[in-house]
């Protein structure tokens, strides 16, 4: 069998001078280091950000085998900057080719990697690691239709932000071993993190998404039960495992995996591929419809991000938006459960705010008497939101909940935090939402027997 080229998981901080300056940018600590690379924290003095450098170790022999592997990890990467742009994979804004030492500016992430969850003595709630996982999966999806396979999915290149000891957020890094499909230079096959690695991947074979779907499911399997799937100390011991062992089931592992949760991690780590989940939508999607399941009792009246993005691809009245600007709708916008008779909004009262219901039902009702039911996917109040002045911010009719329903919900001032293209897809969604309207109005007036 080939050799494997493994990468180091364990960052290695040594007492190496710190370097005042990269380039332009201010050192202000080390970060991370490897075998062959190190990180800083740096101030990018002309965007006022901070920003992580991964520099390749200054030093290293020219022609040594470890020169010529990380070369070809920086040109992998390079090849990607500014590129990337979804809000769960880090960016990579600069690649500078440095006959020294060349290294990237990327995005920086105030946060920890997931290595920290992968112990028996802190493992995360079911229901935070099956949102990371759906947050991996519609981030590598993205990447899969650039044209890239990941390679190296594994704890130490996912990081995580936190509030306290909760993961808020996760993003995807590390492309030093991404395969592009696109690219016309010769590729380095064989690379990876081996606790992780499919079979078809240890085999060099040709590579698609399902052996990147492979090692998140192996990165979940590790999270739920605080042990990789497959385990030894030496690698040729991990090899024949990966090849033909059954990790042990999670149920027997941690209590209170849901069956489902438990089968698709099992067909996600199936030896032949064809028996996985077929793509990144599909596997993404069971991950979702699990979240409910996953989360303990009485967590439900908070919306969790994979069943926002979920409910918000469901409706038309975003049928024009992309991942990314779901995403950004899903962070941004008020999100909020209303139990069955709560009001919406009542006659008189004045408001400059707008629901998007995305489950449920509301009733509209003027004088008292029923004139409309509205369901998943309608908008009400947005009239009192785009009106010109105060004046016409008063609400003329009552809107109540007939059936429990969740809503998002945006104020003008909510609205100016997002970024311009996703406010140019709202007005074109308020506009179709409009124009309809007017239709039905006019068919109402001229054609009152059509509608009855």
């Amino acid at each position: 069998m080939a050799k494997t080229t493994l990468k180091r998981t364990e960052p290695l901080l040594t007492n190496s001078p710190l370097p005042e300056q990269i380039g332009k940018y201010v050192v202000e600590r080390k970060i991370g280091e490897g075998a062959t690379a190190e990180v800083y924290l740096a101030r990018d003095p002309f965007h006022e950000r901070d920003v992580a450098i991964k520099r390749v170790r200054p030093g290293l022999l020219p022609d040594s085998r470890e020169s010529h592997y990380q070369r070809r990890f920086f040109a992998a990467e390079a090849a990607l900057a500014g590129r990337l742009q979804h809000p769960n994979v880090v960016q990579i804004y600069d690649a500078v080719a440095d006959d020294e030492a060349p290294y990237l500016v990327m995005e920086y992430v105030h946060g920890v990697t997931l290595r920290r969850f992968c112990r028996a003595d802190a493992l995360l709630p079911l229901a935070q690691i099956v949102e990371i996982g759906f947050k991996c999966a519609m981030a590598l999806g993205y990447c899969y239709r650039q044209g890239l396979i990941h390679r190296d999915v594994k704890p130490a290149n996912l990081l995580v932000t936190l509030d306290g000891e909760r993961v808020t957020d996760v993003k995807v890094t590390d492309f030093g071993s991404v395969f592009n499909q696109g690219a016309e230079h010769t590729q380095i096959y064989r690379v990876g993190s081996l606790a992780y690695m499919s079979p078809e991947q240890l085999d060099g074979d040709t590579l698609d998404c399902r052996a990147d779907i492979y090692s998140l499911s192996a990165v979940l399997y590790h999270l739920i039960a605080g042990r990789p799937p497959f385990d030894a100390v030496q690698q040729q011991a991990i090899m024949h495992q990966i090849y033909n062992a059954t990790p042990p089931a999670l149920s027997l592992l941690r209590d209170g995996v849901p069956p489902a949760l438990q089968s698709l991690i099992e067909r996600g780590l199936a030896k032949d591929r064809n028996a996985r989940p077929a793509d990144w939508d599909a596997f993404a999607k069971e991950l979702s419809a699990l979240g409910a399941q996953a989360a303990p009792a009485g967590a439900m009246q908070e919306v969790m991000d994979s069943e926002r993005f979920t409910l918000l691809r469901s409706l038309e009245f975003f049928a024009g938006f992309g991942d990314v600007e779901l995403w950004e709708v899903v962070r941004r916008a008020k999100w909020q459960r209303h139990a069955y008779g709560a009001a919406l909004f009542r006659r008189g009262e004045r408001g400059n705010h707008f629901h998007i219901v995305t489950a449920g039902q509301v009733e509209v009702y003027r004088d008292g008497k029923p004139v409309a039911t509205l369901g998943a996917g309608t908008s009400v109040g947005e009239m009192a939101y785009l009106a010109p002045s105060e004046d016409l911010r008063v609400h003329s009719v009552d809107v109540l909940v007939a059936q429990p329903a969740t809503t998002v919900s945006f104020t003008p001032e909510s609205m100016e935090q997002l970024s311009l293209p996703t406010r140019h897809l709202f007005d074109k969604a308020f506009i179709g939402v409009l124009v309809r309207r007017l239709h039905a109005a006019h068919e109402a007036l001229h054609h009152p027997r059509r509608i009855l």
